[in-house]
């Protein structure tokens, strides 16, 4: 798998300020030749702005429309409309082509970030592999993309590519897009919050029912206790009232002494 060079800073609009002062002021007929030249100058691949000048929209009407047409192609089209009837368009040269293919790689890349050789073919008019990448190539150094060509898997991995034109109406559906994820972003934290509510009355229930948990166990304890004492207690006094109640034994009698004590009569052997 090949990789591929960095972006250059300011890709896609490098060059164009100096053929927006050229058109300030230029007649219809200069303004052809200038179109001309913005169109194969490299690095210009944004052209709105030179587009929406005033003395460029007047060549939408009468001999010069087609170089109204050319230049409208190259900010909003692909390669594929300039086929479709080339004869709207006066005669491109080789630079102009490539950019044009330029900007319709970079307009698949922006629906499609793995584009297939096969699609790329399709789109481009180009049938030899070798040209095809040569002009993947030839795309990224001019920093209007930046990916790597999967040889095995034949195909364009996309991994950035430039913003082109963009047409009034289009602008309109980026809007209403937008304006969808908002309301679908709103929706959702509405249900994170009624989550988070019902989520904290659960924990105040728990610990209530843990207080409530903790008070009775201590007053069982307490009450346990209590009890205890109570039988202490009562142990104590039944031992002392057995102690009074038993009688005292009998003091133990002498026994008689044999014999007569004073007996003056002794016995002779």
């Amino acid at each position: 798998m090949a990789e591929t060079p960095g972006k250059p800073i300011n890709a896609g609009n490098q060059g164009l300020e100096q053929f927006l002062l050229l058109a300030k002021g230029t007649k219809a007929g200069a303004m052809t030749a200038l179109i001309m030249q913005v169109v194969e100058a490299p690095g210009v691949y944004v052209f709105g702005e030179l587009l929406e000048m005033p003395n460029v929209q007047e060549l939408a009407e009468g001999p010069h429309k087609k170089f109204h047409n050319l230049l409208t192609l190259f900010a909003y089209g692909t390669y594929q409309d300039y086929k479709a009837d080339p004869s709207n368009f006066p005669e491109l040269s080789k630079q102009a082509i490539s950019k044009l293919r330029h900007l319709t790689i970079v307009s698949i890349a922006a629906k499609c970030k793995r584009i297939p050789y096969t699609l790329l073919q399709q789109e481009l008019d180009v049938n030899n592999l070798r040209e095809l990448e040569d002009l993947f190539i030839e795309t990224i150094y001019a920093g209007v993309i930046e990916g790597k060509l999967d040889q095995k898997n034949q195909q364009l991995e996309v991994d950035y590519a430039i913003g082109r034109d963009m047409r009034q109406e289009a602008i309109v559906d980026i809007v209403n897009t937008l304006q969808q994820w908002c309301d679908g972003c709103e929706t959702v934290l509405s249900n994170i919050e009624e989550q988070i509510i019902r989520a904290n009355k659960n924990k105040d229930n728990c610990i209530k029912k843990r207080q409530q948990i903790e008070t009775e166990v201590i007053n069982i304890k307490k009450a346990i206790k209590a009890s205890s004492q109570d039988i202490d207690e009562q142990h104590m006094s039944t031992d002392t009232r057995e102690a009074d109640i038993q009688p005292s034994k009998p003091a133990k009698k002498q026994s008689k002494m044999k014999g007569l004590r004073g007996s003056g009569k002794f016995w002779n052997k």
